[in-house]
């Protein structure tokens, strides 16, 4: 008598690019925290007599400056790293307000349907037809530019994905055995959808979160180049960029190295947030 045993699915895992850039997201962040620790330079110190000095694989370059130092005499390395802290901390800020507001309202829209979906949808059309940039632009200019007002704007704007689509998982579980089951045992709405509904928008929530955080990381970089994001001198990657771009052809590092790290942050959010899709589409 032969007994038929069943492979078990193999769990699915990171691909190997995915890994890399999660290392290099890690790496970057936990350098951004740490690296000022280690350093001796101060992101707002001026120095007049040290200004523009070239980064020290260029001539003219010190190991005191390793990437050199901007037109105030500020060193590279401790406004880059301050930067990247700043980035992070707007982007994982506004993406968590965004998803708490869109989560909330998609998971209303979906679990009661009829006038409240019709309400809560026409709300979400609404946002849509609002172009994110255009107005965060009009409420800085209006209120004028703090990291506050920054992270507020943005939390308010990044929203709809998480309402989208968690309007859809949820029409689609409200009707399932658990959800019944949960019902008849008597369990009120609130329970239902915090107990049973939502922990399976979780894994869907983080993905989004994922794209929202590079997007808010992308949209704080495009205003403070404008000069309508994070207000001078607190570091800002975007900032560091524009004050750069009138010494581009005399020392172009200090355009091009904020730039490719804030390429880089991008890069490996988007990138970080692809794979867990793929796992999530494996499962």
């Amino acid at each position: 008598m032969q007994i038929e045993t069943r492979a078990k699915p193999a769990k699915p895992t990171v691909s190997s690019e995915g890994k890399i850039f999660l290392f290099i997201l890690l790496l970057v962040v936990a350098t951004s925290f740490i690296g000022p620790l280690l350093l001796h330079s101060d992101p707002y110190t001026q120095n007049l007599l040290a200004r523009l000095q070239e980064p020290v694989w260029s001539d003219g370059g010190t190991w005191s400056h390793l990437l050199g130092t901007d037109q105030l005499g500020r060193d590279v390395l401790a406004r880059l790293l301050y930067g990247i802290r700043v980035s992070a901390l707007i982007g994982i800020t506004a993406a968590m307000m965004g998803g708490v507001i869109g989560t909330a309202l998609g998971l209303t829209a979906g679990y009661f349907g009829g006038t409240t979906d019709r309400i809560i949808s026409f709300f979400i059309t609404a946002r849509l037809s609002l172009p994110i940039i255009l107005v965060a632009l009009a409420v800085v200019a209006l209120f004028g530019a703090s990291m506050t007002l920054m992270v507020l704007v943005l939390g308010l704007l990044l929203w709809d994905r998480y309402a989208l689509v968690a309007r859809a998982v949820t029409a689609g579980l409200r009707q399932a055995e658990f959800v019944t089951a949960s019902r008849i045992q008597g369990c009120s709405h609130l329970q239902i959808m915090w107990h049973d509904i939502l922990p399976n928008l979780f894994g869907t929530i983080v993905i989004i979160g994922t794209i929202e955080a590079a997007m808010a990381i992308t949209l704080e970089a495009s205003l403070s180049f404008l000069g309508l994001g994070v207000p001078p001198p607190i570091p800002s990657l975007g900032l560091m960029i524009a004050e750069g771009k009138e010494h581009l052809l005399f020392q172009p590092s200090l355009v091009v190295i904020p730039s490719v790290v804030l390429f880089l942050l991008v890069l490996c959010v988007n990138r970080c947030g692809e794979a867990l899709r793929a796992i999530q589409a494996k499962d």
